[in-house]
């Protein structure tokens, strides 16, 4: 294959080159098993850097999510909001556990929950006599949502925020760190993130003794004794010392990864944005985005082509490129679920999805290849234009 039409990933894992020194050490101490030395400095070092005061390493971002539900105590028969413009893994915790999520609609300003209509779907639930036990909100694509109002809503009704920071590592609210707002924050570090220990996950905290107890579930919840005994159900969730070593290595070089999204989204931005119906992910004032994936919408009727066409373009010419997340309440997994629009005829999260692309961003990815995706996109939406 020439160099010319290689394949250009969306996302593909960056490493940083440090990787090898932890993980020569894992072996050569001999710690390859779960737990060690580089999982707690791995857990005090992300705690450090998004100025919480403690973490705990897991598996994935879904275990983390997961065990944070336990730790709120959600069962079958509860209600569980959870944000609908994500990705299934925000949500399936919440059926691990048998509760039933009722979906939240974006907003036009983030992309993330709406406000308002968490606002209408609390209320309703005080009417009906069942709060939810917690509130999932997701940091959509690097941008955090509009934590001020929504933490404000869930304390007058005395309900934890779980926020989902899986895609938002390195993003900052009101000058703190994504993640850091919630009852408990939530990180992934799957091959495709901002930072990727292959697979991992990270549970934060300000509740120092929950975050005991989270460790403590994700160790099958053994109970201190000489023999293996367990008195409650756990699960094995820890992560292991050769992938925390992995993301010690890449923690240290998240802040310029943060920079060459950012500055990737700004090339794209710079050549795009003059292509008619194309209209980039907003930055809220106030907040910076880690740009995790350069994402924006395509006004078909401006536009004179669907987003839909826009993908086959660039599939065609070896590009990786993605619709946005297909809402939860539209998916048959969630079929009958309660959902609340943002406004009472404005669904924002089906509209992002019909419009919405995302656009290859690796922190690795040259002005060569992100030239020649900018190329096609351009092509594709000028040629319609010219031709009708």
């Amino acid at each position: 294959m020439s160099l010319q039409n290689k394949k250009i990933f969306l996302s593909p894992p960056h490493m940083s080159g440090n990787e090898m020194t932890y993980i020569q050490d894992a072996f050569d101490t001999n710690w390859i098993a779960p737990l060690g030395p580089h999982v707690d400095a791995f857990e005090k070092e992300l705690a450090a850097y998004v100025g919480v005061k403690d973490a705990a390493a897991v598996s994935s971002g879904t275990a983390a999510i997961h065990l944070a539900l336990q730790l709120l105590e959600v069962k079958e028969g509860d209600t569980v909001f959870c944000s609908s413009l994500t990705f299934v893994a925000s949500a399936n915790p919440i059926v691990y556990c048998g509760a039933k999520p009722i979906f939240i609609d974006s907003e036009p300003e983030t992309w993330n929950m709406s406000p308002q209509a968490l606002e209408r779907a609390l209320h309703d639930a005080v009417q009906e006599g069942q709060l939810p036990k917690a509130v999932i909100v997701v940091n959509l694509y690097g941008q955090s949502a509009k934590m001020d109002e929504i933490i404000r809503l869930c304390d007058d009704f005395d309900i934890p925020v779980i926020e989902d920071a899986a895609e938002s590592l390195g993003s900052t609210y009101r000058g703190e760190a994504s993640g850091s707002y919630g009852k408990f924050g939530v990180y992934s570090f799957n091959g495709n993130k901002i930072i990727s220990t292959s697979g991992g996950g990270m549970l934060v905290s300000n509740d120092v003794e929950q975050l005991k107890r989270a460790r403590f579930l994700a160790t099958q919840a053994r109970d201190q004794a000489a023999h293996y005994q367990h008195s409650q159900l756990g699960f094995n969730y820890r992560l292991s010392n050769v992938l925390a070593g992995i993301g010690r290595a890449q923690l240290e070089v998240l802040d310029d990864r943060v920079q060459a999204r950012r500055m990737i989204f700004n090339r794209y931005q710079e050549a795009l944005s003059s292509l008619p119906g194309v209209h980039f992910m907003p930055e809220l004032a106030s907040s910076r985005s880690n740009r995790w994936l350069t994402v924006l919408t395509i006004d078909e009727q401006e536009a004179g082509i669907s987003v839909q066409e826009v993908l086959a373009a660039l599939t065609e010419q070896n590009i990786e490129a993605r619709p946005v997340w297909k809402p939860l309440h539209l998916q048959p997994l969630f079929e009958g679920a309660k959902f609340y629009p943002h406004r009472e005829k404005e669904i924002v999260s089906e509209r992002l999805f019909h419009t919405g692309l995302c656009l290859p961003s690796g922190s690795q990815m040259t002005e060569d290849d992100q030239y020649r995706v900018i190329s096609c996109m351009k092509k594709s939406i000028l040629q319609t234009i010219h031709s009708s």
